[in-house]
């Protein structure tokens, strides 16, 4: 494909969204380690699960407004009022079941945070700091691993695919394409 600025892109980067091309080009992958970026994210992917990240991403600020910036605090103390708000909400992804399971998340989280100090490390201690690379998979042993210590502790909507494509968003597994201007070399 013939991008306008010359550079070649993952294959899935949507060359008439600009808002999926910022995506790609300056959040997909990029290791993350501050816990609100991280719950923003997981918080997303769950919402994600049977839908396009594209359709997500594009609701992406009515996400942030609706659910208080992604205060993971704010949202582990929505009560009922707050979650027939939410279904009411035409601007998000108004599924009963994933709006319950981001507020019990959101609580998990927070679970997980006292625990060790901060989300980030309990994520980047599966793979000891590093970044793996890894392309055209949709889960591995690891997101298996985390799927099934975050369903343990309580979380939903967390399957090993969703938790795949969380561990590529936020960069613990470098999933650009060969040939992609953001391809990494593995020796990183």
């Amino acid at each position: 494909m013939e991008w306008a600025d010359g550079r070649r892109r993952c294959r899935w980067a949507n060359p008439k969204n600009q808002r999926y091309l910022d995506y790609h080009d300056h959040e997909w992958g990029v290791p993350v380690r501050e816990d609100g970026k991280l719950f923003e994210l997981l918080l997303l992917e769950c919402f994600q699960a049977g839908l396009s990240w594209e359709c997500v991403l594009n609701k992406r600020e009515a996400f942030r407004r609706a659910f208080d910036n992604f205060d993971p605090v704010a949202i582990s103390r929505y009560d009922d009022k707050k979650r027939q708000a939410l279904c009411a909400d035409a601007q998000i992804i108004r599924n009963r079941r994933k709006i319950d399971a981001a507020i019990n998340n959101a609580a998990v989280f927070l679970t997980i945070q006292q625990e060790w100090g901060c989300f980030s490390d309990y994520l980047w201690s599966w793979t000891k700091g590093k970044t793996l690379h890894e392309q055209d998979k949709t889960r591995s042993e690891l997101s298996d691993a985390v799927s099934a210590d975050l369903k343990r502790r309580g979380m939903r909507f967390v399957g090993s695919t969703t938790i795949y494509a969380y561990l590529q968003a936020v960069g613990v597994i470098e999933s650009h394409e060969a040939g992609c201007f953001l391809a990494a070399e593995e020796s990183e």
